[in-house]
């Protein structure tokens, strides 16, 4: 198996609380991959753990073989580990043009200056070939405020493309978008470049059934099960602690 990211018996604790439980999860290379679980079952915890927002009380971290368990969130990024968020956390204020410059700007090595006078055009390049590619040449100009919800979300994945990930942590990505604007966040999604592998954390299961090759499922902090979606959907603990005794469909 190729592994682009893996844990080895991760686990936090907080006080007394066991938040992650001795989590070993591996996500191949080029995959499609959901995490599912119910409310409370520590899918946000484990995400903060691989995105070094939290420090593990236990357990390992390994980006392409490398140990990155110590590495700041801001070193994980610039090494090809990317997250968007389940909670907006974009600029208002700014325009998607500039907030796609700040990304690219900082990814090329021209820090916080929006838009270097020397690069120019290089960041004007890719701003264009990634505004492009998440349907936001319209609105580039516009305050990031003032877009429909969908198009913010569709914004945030492009930022975190901008960052060139190898590794893609999609948070509930089309959490609160309209059912009007969600075709385009399943669209943007699937057109993600094979070579990019993806976690999608998410509870909309048409999502994930449509998007994920395998499924995890995290149950009290610990992995219940992992499989295909056909393999998940049959499998009658799932059914009982997740998705109900109805299943998907």
């Amino acid at each position: 198996m190729d592994v682009a990211l893996e844990t080895r018996n991760l686990g936090k604790r907080f006080g007394g609380l066991v938040a992650t439980n001795g989590v070993s999860f591996k996500l191949e290379r080029g995959a499609r991959h959901a995490l599912i679980g119910p409310n409370g079952a520590g899918k946000t915890t484990f995400v903060n753990l691989l995105t070094g927002v939290l420090a593990p009380s236990a357990g390992r971290v390994l980006l392409e073989d490398e140990d990155i368990t110590g590495l700041r969130p801001e070193t994980r990024v610039r090494r090809g580990l990317v997250r968007t968020f389940q909670i907006n956390q974009l600029f208002a204020d700014l325009t998607p043009l500039e907030t796609l410059a700040l990304a690219a700007g900082e990814r090329l090595g021209y820090g916080g200056r929006w838009w270097p006078p020397v690069g120019g055009r290089t960041v004007a390049r890719e701003i264009e070939h990634v505004a492009t590619r998440f349907g936001l040449g319209d609105v580039l100009d516009r305050r990031t405020d003032t877009l429909p919800y969908g198009k913010q979300r569709l914004l945030e994945i492009a930022v975190a493309f901008a960052c060139a990930p190898r590794v893609l942590l999609l948070d509930e990505p089309a959490a609160g978008v309209p059912a009007a604007e969600r075709q385009d966040i399943l669209d943007a999604i699937a057109a993600l470049p094979a070579d990019v592998s993806v976690l999608l954390i998410e509870h909309d299961m048409d999502l994930v059934f449509s998007f994920a090759q395998r499924i995890s499922v995290l149950v009290d902090g610990a992995l219940l099960v992992e499989g295909t979606p056909a393999e998940i959907e049959a499998d009658p603990r799932v059914r009982a602690v997740y998705l109900g005794e109805a299943g998907h469909g």
